[in-house]
C-alpha cells in the first residue's frame, strides 16, 4: 500500500488551532511558551525557552532535551526523504536509546508516522505489525535485524530496512530477491534530503498498538494535538519544574514512557533518566544516585517494592512524588508513609488519555479519581443505558473538547465504529461511580470470569491475594469449568526464599473473598509472562490452563 493510500486510511483533514487546554482537578501551571500545536514546533520551542537545559541520561548515556531537539532538527531532512509522501507510516523496532528518541522527533518533524513496536514481539505478532502499518520502511535495533529479516518475505511493502548498531558500521545488503534493501542507519544523515512539508496539529502523529491479549493487536491512531494534550495535561497535574529528576522504566512503544515521562520532561525543563528494565532490589538506590524527584509507575510494580524488606534509609532520597496507577488500596497510604513519596492516580488507556485524576487534594484511595473536565464519563449496562450510582458496569468516555481521544483504529473501521458505539467511547472496563463522583476500575470486561451464574472481579481476588506478606505478583482468570461457564484460577509468584503453599493462599483468602470468588485452582510459579510495561499477559495463562503441578481445592477437599 503506497503511503498516500495509508494518509486516507488514517485520517480525514481537520486541522485545529491545539490550544484549547482546559484545567482539570489538581492541576497547576505549565511552562507558559508551551502554545505549540505540532511535536516538531512544540521541540523547537521548548529549546528556546529561557531555562537551564536539565542534564538526561537515556540507558546510561548523557544527554538533554535541547540537545535531542537539535539533533532531530539536523535529521528530519534525510528521515523526510525516507518517505517522500506526506504521513507515511515508519516502523521502529527499538529498545530506549538516545537513537529511538531522536528518530522519533525526526520523522514528527518530517510529518512522518512513527510505528514504535514492542520489541518483544514474536515472529508471527512481528510480522502482522509491520503489515498492518502498512510500513516500507522498518528501523531496527541490530539484535532484531535476523527477526526482521526472516518476515521480509512475507512483507510485500517493505523496501527499506535501516540497522542502529552503535558497535560497528552494517554493510548495505539486500534481501528478499533484492526487493528489501538494508543500509546503516547511521549513515541517513549523510545521504538524500527532502524539504519538510507542513505538519498540522491533527495529523497523526503516533500509531502505538494496543498490547491484543483478546485478539489481533490494533493500531491506536495518535495526532500531533492528542499527544500534547497528554503531555500539558500530565505536567499541570503533576507540578513538575525544572528543579524535578524523572525517573521510567517503560519502553519508548507506550504512552506512558512517551508522554508523561519524556514529554514531561521537555514541557518543564525538567531532567529525565530512562532505564530499559525495572529492578526493584536497585530502585531505591538509583533514585538516590541520580538525584530522582518524580518517577512513574504501573502494574505490580508499587506492591513489589512496598514488599522489599524494611530498611533505616528507606526515606534516604530526593523523590516526592510518583505518577500512575493502580496502587493497591491497602498499601497506598503505607506506602507514602514508609518512603516519604506522595502518589497521583490516573484513569485513562491509550485511546483516550488520562481521563480520571486522583490528586493527593482531592482523591479517593481505591479509585481512579474524577472525570478531567476535558471528558464525559458514563457507568452503562449491555444496553448503553446508564446504570445507578454504585452499580457495576463499563466505564464510556467522550470528549468534552477537541483533540481530546484518538482518531481510530488504523485500518479497522469496523472496530472504530463498534468501540464508538452510540456515541461513547467504550474502553472495555468495568467499573462503577460512587455518590461523589469517583470512578472505580474493577477490571477488563474480557477479565471477569462468570461461575456459576455469578460475575467475578479478578482485580479483587488480586488485590486481596496481593496482600499474602509472602506473595510477590499473582494473576486470577477463567478456566473452562466440567459444570458450567468457568472457575477461577491464580498463578502466584511466591517472594523469593519464603515459605508458601497453595493452601497457605487459600486459608488468607478465606473470609477476605466471598465463597463464590475463593480460588477452585491454584498454580505457584516462578514467573508470570508478562509485557514490558509489566502487565500479565493472561491470554498466556489462560492458554496453559490447569496443569499437572496445579493445586486444585475440591480435589483435595477444602
Amino acid at each position: 500500500m503506497r503511503s498516500d493510500q495509508f494518509t486516507k486510511r488514517l485520517y480525514g483533514r481537520n486541522t485545529g488551532s491545539g490550544n484549547d487546554v482546559v484545567k482539570g482537578a489538581g492541576e497547576t501551571a505549565v511552562t507558559e511558551s508551551t502554545t505549540a500545536t505540532t511535536i516538531g514546533t512544540w521541540l523547537d520551542e521548548a529549546a528556546a525557552r529561557d531555562l537551564p537545559d536539565s542534564a538526561w541520561r537515556i540507558d546510561g548515556v548523557a544527554t538533554s532535551a535541547r540537545r535531542l531537539a537539535a539533533e532531530s532538527a539536523t535529521l528530519a531532512p534525510a528521515v523526510a526523504a525516507l518517505e517522500p509522501e506526506r504521513g507515511a507510516p515508519v516502523c521502529l523496532l527499538m529498545r530506549t536509546s538516545t537513537t529511538m528518541l531522536r528518530l522519533w522527533f525526526a520523522l514528527a518533524r518530517a510529518g512522518i508516522v512513527d510505528v514504535p513496536l514492542n520489541v518483544a514481539s514474536g515472529a508471527v505478532v512481528l510480522r502482522y505489525l509491520i503489515a498492518d502499518a502498512g510500513a516500507r520502511v522498518v528501523v531496527c535495533d541490530v539484535e532484531f535485524l535476523d527477526q526482521v529479516l526472516a518476515e521480509a518475505p512475507e512483507l510485500p511493502l517493505l523496501t527499506t530496512v535501516l540497522v542502529h548498531d552503535p558497535e560497528r558500521a552494517v554493510p548495505t545488503t539486500t534481501v528478499a530477491d533484492g526487493r528489501v534493501t538494508v543500509r546503516d542507519l547511521a549513515g541517513l544523515a549523510d545521504g538524500p534530503t527532502a524539504p519538510l512539508p507542513e505538519v498540522a496539529p491533527d495529523d497523526i502523529s503516533t500509531v502505538l498498538y494496543t498490547s491484543g491479549t483478546t485478539g489481533p493487536p490494533k493500531g491506536v491512531l495518535l495526532t500531533h494535538r492528542f499527544n500534547l494534550h497528554l503531555i500539558r495535561h500530565t505536567s499541570g497535574l503533576m507540578g513538575y519544574t525544572p528543579a524535578d529528576r524523572l525517573y521510567s522504566v517503560f519502553p519508548l512503544f507506550h504512552s506512558n514512557a512517551r508522554y508523561t515521562s519524556v514529554g514531561a520532561a521537555i514541557e518543564t525543563g525538567a531532567g529525565l533518566v530512562m532505564h530499559r528494565r525495572f529492578s526493584a532490589s536497585r530502585f531505591w538506590d538509583i533514585c538516590r544516585d541520580e538525584a530522582i524527584t518524580a518517577f512513574n509507575y504501573q502494574g505490580a510494580m508499587m506492591a513489589i517494592l512496598f514488599q522489599l524488606p524494611a530498611r533505616a534509609d528507606d526515606r534516604d532520597h530526593a523523590v516526592r512524588v510518583a505518577f500512575g496507577a493502580p496502587c493497591p488500596a491497602e498499601i497506598f497510604a503505607p506506602f507514602e508513609e514508609r518512603f516519604g513519596v506522595t502518589l497521583t492516580e490516573v484513569y485513562g488507556s491509550t485511546e483516550v488519555s488520562n481521563v480520571c485524576n486522583n490528586p493527593p487534594h482531592a482523591r479517593r484511595i481505591g479509585a481512579g479519581g474524577r472525570p478531567s473536565p476535558q471528558y464525559s464519563v458514563q457507568i452503562v449496562d449491555e444496553h448503553d443505558d446508564p446504570v445507578p450510582v454504585g452499580a457495576d458496569g463499563e466505564i464510556v468516555v467522550r470528549p468534552n473538547a477537541a483533540g481530546w481521544i484518538f482518531r481510530g483504529y488504523l485500518g479497522k473501521p469496523e472496530a472504530t465504529v463498534a468501540a464508538w458505539r452510540n456515541l461513547w467511547f467504550h474502553t472495555g472496563d468495568r467499573g462503577r461511580m460512587d455518590a461523589d463522583g469517583f470512578v472505580h476500575f474493577l477490571d477488563r470486561m474480557s477479565d471477569t470470569i462468570r461461575r456459576r451464574g455469578e460475575n467475578i472481579s479478578t482485580w479483587e481476588i488480586e488485590r486481596v491475594v496481593q496482600g499474602h506478606p509472602a506473595v510477590e505478583r499473582v494473576a486470577a482468570y477463567a478456566v473452562p469449568s466440567e459444570l458450567s461457564e468457568s472457575e477461577v484460577m491464580i498463578s502466584v509468584v511466591p517472594v523469593p526464599d519464603v515459605p508458601l503453599t497453595p493452601a497457605d493462599v487459600l486459608e488468607y483468602c478465606t473470609g477476605r473473598l466471598t465463597a463464590q470468588a475463593l480460588p477452585r485452582y491454584v498454580r505457584l510459579v516462578g514467573e508470570l509472562p508478562l509485557t514490558p510495561s509489566q502487565r500479565t499477559e493472561k491470554f498466556r495463562l489462560r492458554a496453559t490452563g490447569v496443569t499437572a503441578d496445579t493445586w486444585d481445592r475440591e480435589a483435595t477437599g477444602v
